[in-house]
């Protein structure tokens, strides 16, 4: 079979987590490139870099991860993240405002990626500001009717809306939400008394969605379509730190999705890569062979 050549893209956030031993590159967007890129895919982060060091740096480790990039640089400094993890290794953000990320235009080479995309993974945390929300919302609308188009919802301080979530939702295919968002979303759009599926299978329904990803940490995960769940236990593992590895579970499961497999494949798949990544420091590990198909 022909190989598919189009793109899977990354979209929103580039930016460093400081973490007590270092900083490292980072952002949802380029996190999910790089694990969809692990599987052959034809994969690229979409963002934009400021004019100073640190987007040089960006660039360089871009280049020896041997992920594209598509990042136009902007009068605004390269996003920086101050991580704090916990003794379970947990992180807590604080997310630096008015960075290059927040002001990534809609150039003509990124309409191009968008009209040859295959699938898109987006946030709401790149929503912040409007230079980046209109870029987004262009990008999407552009992408061919057969888009998987992914809504990471990643819920980050006070950093979304209501009107920037439910815009999200009409625009996307996929949710991918944890438990601790899902409780947050309950609240904002009015689904009291409901358990976990039943709200899960109203979003999924009502914004008419082919799948809902739930993550609810040590407690397993969910796969929702419509009339099917798909469960997953977590992999007891020892922990290093959890930054990224949301980000893994997705680009493994678009990355098996796109291959053909079923949805209970591609979410085992996914269980597993974001299991092996909460073993790595960092966001970005190389993936062991025994993952690849």
């Amino acid at each position: 079979m022909e190989k598919d050549n189009r793109y899977v893209v990354g979209l929103g956030e580039a930016l460093w987590d400081v973490l007590p031993e270092g900083k490292k590159l980072g952002g949802a967007p380029a996190n999910f490139s790089f694990h969809a890129s692990q599987f052959d895919l034809n994969s690229v982060a979409v963002s934009a870099l400021g004019e100073d060091a640190l987007a040089e740096e960006t660039i360089k480790q871009l280049e020896e991860k041997d992920l594209k990039y598509e990042m136009p640089r902007v009068p605004y400094p390269t996003g920086t993240v101050q991580v704090e993890l916990d003794t379970d290794g947990v992180p807590t953000y604080d997310i630096k405002e008015n960075v290059a990320w927040d002001n990534i235009p809609f150039t003509k080479s990124i309409e191009n990626i968008a009209r040859n995309t295959r699938a898109v993974c987006f946030g709401s945390l790149a929503q912040r500001n409007v230079v980046s929300r209109e870029t987004i919302q262009k990008f999407l609308d552009v992408t061919p009717t057969d888009c998987i188009k992914i809504f990471d919802i990643n819920l980050r301080q006070q950093f979304y809306t209501k009107e920037v979530i439910q815009d999200s939702l009409k625009r996307c295919n996929m949710l991918k939400i944890n438990d601790e968002e899902l409780v947050i979303i309950g609240r904002m759009f009015g689904y009291p008394g409901l358990d976990i599926e039943n709200k899960c299978f109203l979003i999924l329904g009502k914004y008419n969605l082919d799948i809902l990803v739930l993550t609810c940490g040590v407690n397993g995960s969910y796969v929702f379509t419509p009339g099917k769940v798909s469960y997953q236990p977590t992999p007891k593992v020892e922990v290093a730190d959890t930054v990224g590895a949301g980000d893994s579970f997705t680009g493994s499961f678009c990355a098996a999705i796109l291959s053909g497999k079923s949805v209970e494949e591609a979410h085992k798949l996914a269980v597993n890569v974001s299991a092996f990544v909460c073993t790595q420091n960092g966001a970005m590990p190389a993936l062991p062979k025994k993952f690849k198909f």
